[in-house]
């Protein structure tokens, strides 16, 4: 199977701490993979390393998207590959409303495809199927959102981007029952041949609604140990101490 993401015995240094030491994961086209650790585990490291984060220094190992390495490439060039971050905690930007943004962003990444006078309809089709209300487009981006309201925001945003690889960084985090079920509806609705999916998380909750393929156990910057998705339930019963002693895979 066609590789989509790669990372290689990846080393990652934050402010002089080195984080990540050794991490090893391969994604295939069309896969969903899910990385459970606590919190500290250097989980989130490792997405915004993906994604280029200028404060994350790689000190050896490779990261590769569709057989090519991305290290030299700054974030807005990671994301016109198709490679996609929804953030933990997504930032606001007070005077840049939803409208501005997401165009701005379908023609910064799918500006070839997509003619301008065609965008407003695609945003509003998109919306539609997420049952997104059309006041969100006037509002301020992420400006006084609850968690639900971010994260569904974000789930549009792939759609609209159509990224090939998806990290999901603890879509999870704050969200109550019902904002939880949908938003993970929507993140399986991108659920696709052509797409891959990596979602980064500390509880099972979600991943019973978006089936992973596989799971992998993340503990001080390593992964140490992988299954399918019974692994996230047994994790569920009995917590990431049994593990504390594993070797990186």
């Amino acid at each position: 199977m066609e590789k989509i993401l790669e990372i290689r015995d990846l080393h990652v240094e934050v402010e002089g701490k080195e984080v990540l030491h050794g991490v090893n994961l391969s994604i295939g086209r069309g896969e969903v993979h899910a990385i459970m650790g606590k919190n500290g585990s250097g989980k989130t490291t490792l997405s915004n390393t993906v994604m280029g984060h200028p404060k994350y220094k790689v000190l050896s190992g490779d990261i590769r998207l569709q057989g090519e390495s991305i290290l030299g490439l700054t974030p807005d060039e990671r994301a016109r590959k198709r490679l996609f971050l929804a953030f933990q905690y997504p930032v606001s930007i007070p005077g840049v409303t939803v409208a501005q943004f997401l165009r701005s962003a379908i023609l910064s990444v799918r500006g070839g495809e997509i003619e301008p006078k065609n965008v407003r309809k695609l945003i509003k089709e998109e919306m539609a199927k997420l049952d997104i209300p059309d006041s969100f487009m006037t509002r301020f981006l992420n400006e006084g959102f609850s968690g639900g309201e971010k994260k569904r925001l974000e789930t549009l945003q792939m759609r609209l981007l159509k990224p090939s690889m998806m990290i999901l960084d603890e879509t999870d985090s704050g969200l109550d029952i019902d904002s939880l079920k949908r938003v993970s509806e929507g993140v399986e609705s991108l659920r696709e041949k052509d797409k891959s999916i990596l979602l980064i998380t500390h509880y099972q909750r979600m991943l019973g609604y978006v089936k992973p393929d596989f799971v992998h156990v993340f503990i001080d910057g390593r992964i140490v140990k992988s299954g399918n998705a019974a692994l996230a339930l047994e994790l569920e019963e009995r917590g990431y101490e049994w593990l504390s002693g594993e070797k990186a895979n």
